[in-house]
């Protein structure tokens, strides 16, 4: 009887002997050079296919090395501990027989699953071959993959994607978009239980971009990673518009423009490095607690630089960056999307050892003033803080919302309510360090007292009022300033008089909005000795389905 001879799967009794690199020395059958027993000739069979199988005559080093990418094993073992991976599903293949697809079945079917460790704590992770089909994924391919989502979420580990994907497997038509969407479902299902990281190191386009786009994190790298509902082809057809890939969807407009990404990476070995120095500050799932780091930076320390940090003149800028890295240990402090929104501050540092984010405005930037963008990026990293009991401390240099027809047209109301409500929601521990201006409602979004914050402290160059002492000045003493002799020396007078007795902490600290008004340098011990006060707090809210944030 004739033989079906299937690509990828050798028929018996065909090939040469060779050597896999255990040892075993077999035929492409699978048996030994000598007769042996039924168990031996088993085992060496296994080799052989799983040796194939991983390795398949170097295609995937032929396809991706000459365009300067690593292969998805190769990806997966430099981002996870040293051999700590485990591989499953090596010897699935792909159940199509349309279009010829039947003589192209390779085992793995494009997407390398497993799991292992980062700094010995679990992580499971999928990585797409773009070596097989284009890295496009089908039936088989998206069963991989939410075997792996739902193995992390019943075992309490992250999960990170790493994406090289031309899209859904056109050949298999809708069975491949159900795929998409099992994997969709699976996202929203994880969401807030398990961290979810996404790392873009090929084309990333169509339905594959909305998977990404739903986990917490994307890591790009720059030049290699791309992300885009409809490429530049279909872009030129149907609206005549000419842009390159790299001005479409590269790294630098998502982490800069649009804010999709998160981080952006020169190489892939730096985006794995980020990745693994993100996983460091997060518990493996919303029912754990951060991971603790012992500190030799001393809980108590004063910084005396901090004295001189804010300027004399209100309206000149400085670095709230530079405030933050000295409070947090060591200095050490790993940012968010620091390329995009860049009036506000997010990231991740730690306090005597325990993981916390920080939220901050920005005064070199529009003042530190909250916009559309801001707002945005803000209220993701707090939501995703409190989801998984992170604490939150931010700092607050605020003269406002930003004025102008853009930010009304664009929302800036519903957008700046989404921050509000983010904080509104937040359980996990809140502390509040107010360097310079509150202003106004801004003020209140910046997490408050009054939106139950638990521990308010402001330094002695805190500004706390509806608004700047020039504007209340011109509004309330507006008649006042018009018929006096002099109206700018008056004016002047009047905003000294207003600052005194508004643009201050002690107004605020009087009515117990603040907790206390501290030196500068006090600012680490303060905020050590109130997280240690909230570690346990305990919050009971109403039983509801879920609120309804304006999104």
């Amino acid at each position: 009887m004739p033989r079906t001879i299937r690509k990828g799967v050798p028929p018996e009794g065909a090939g040469d002997a060779e050597e896999t690199p255990d040892g075993a020395k077999v035929s492409s059958n699978g048996t030994t050079g000598t007769p042996g027993s039924v168990t031996e000739r088993s085992i060496n069979l296994l080799r052989k296919r799983r040796y194939d199988a991983v390795h398949r005559e170097g295609a995937a080093e032929r396809t991706q090395h000459p365009k300067g990418k690593l292969t998805a094993r190769e990806r997966v073992e430099r981002f996870l501990d040293p051999s700590s991976f485990t591989e499953m599903d090596v010897f699935a293949v792909h159940r199509n027989s349309n279009f010829g697809m039947e003589e192209r079945r390779v085992r793995g079917d494009g997407v390398v699953t497993g799991w292992g460790t980062v700094d010995g704590r679990q992580v499971f992770v999928f990585s797409h071959d773009a070596s097989v089909f284009g890295g496009s994924l089908g039936e088989v391919f998206a069963e991989k993959v939410t075997k792996i989502m739902d193995l992390a979420v019943r075992t309490g580990s992250p999960c990170v994607g790493i994406n090289d994907s031309g899209g859904a497997r056109i050949q298999e038509g809708v069975v491949s978009l159900a795929g998409y969407a099992e994997i969709f479902y699976r996202n929203v299902e994880a969401s807030g239980v398990i961290p979810q990281l996404s790392l873009i190191v090929g084309p990333c386009t169509g339905g594959a971009v909305y998977s990404p786009a739903m986990t917490d994190f994307i890591f790009m790298v720059r030049k290699v990673g791309y992300m885009f509902i409809t490429g530049p082809d279909v872009i030129k057809v149907t609206t005549g518009e000419r842009v390159s890939f790299e001005d479409l969807g590269g790294s630098d407009v998502h982490n800069q423009r649009s804010g999709v990404a998160h981080f952006n990476a020169d190489t892939e070995d730096e985006a794995f490095a980020q990745m693994r120095a993100l996983l460091g500050y997060l518990p493996a799932n919303n029912h754990e607690q951060p991971p603790y780091r012992p500190t030799l930076d001393d809980p108590m320390r004063a910084d005396a630089e901090l004295q001189s940090m804010v300027p004399d003149n209100p309206n000149q800028p400085y670095d709230m960056r530079a405030v933050v890295t000295r409070v947090v240990d060591d200095g050490e402090f790993l940012e968010v999307m620091p390329h995009h929104a860049q009036n506000i501050i997010c990231g991740f540092g730690r306090l005597d050892g325990h993981s916390v984010g920080v939220v901050g405005n920005q005064p070199r930037v529009l003042a530190g003033a909250l916009d559309i963008e801001a707002s945005i990026k803000a209220a993701r990293f707090v939501r995703f803080c409190d989801a998984f009991n992170v604490p939150l401390v931010t700092f607050v240099d605020v003269p406002g919302f930003l004025p102008g027809t853009d930010q009304e047209y664009g929302g800036i109301i519903r957008h700046g309510a989404k921050l509000l409500y983010a904080y509104c929601e937040a359980t996990v521990p809140k502390l509040t360090v107010i360097t310079r201006k509150a202003y106004g409602g801004a003020y209140d979004v910046m997490c408050s007292k009054h939106i139950r914050a638990d521990y308010n402290v402001a330094w002695p160059t805190a500004e706390i009022a509806v608004m700047g002492p020039q504007g209340a000045v011109n509004i309330i003493f507006k008649r006042e300033i018009a018929a006096a002799d002099d109206p700018a020396a008056r004016t002047a007078e009047l905003i000294s008089e207003y600052r005194e007795q508004f643009a201050n902490p002690y107004y605020a600290a009087e009515r117990g909005y603040i907790d206390d008004v501290i030196e500068p340098k006090q600012t680490r011990a303060a905020l050590i000795k109130a997280l240690h006060m909230t570690m346990d707090k305990q919050v009971t809210l109403p039983p509801r389905k879920h609120g309804n944030i304006p999104l």
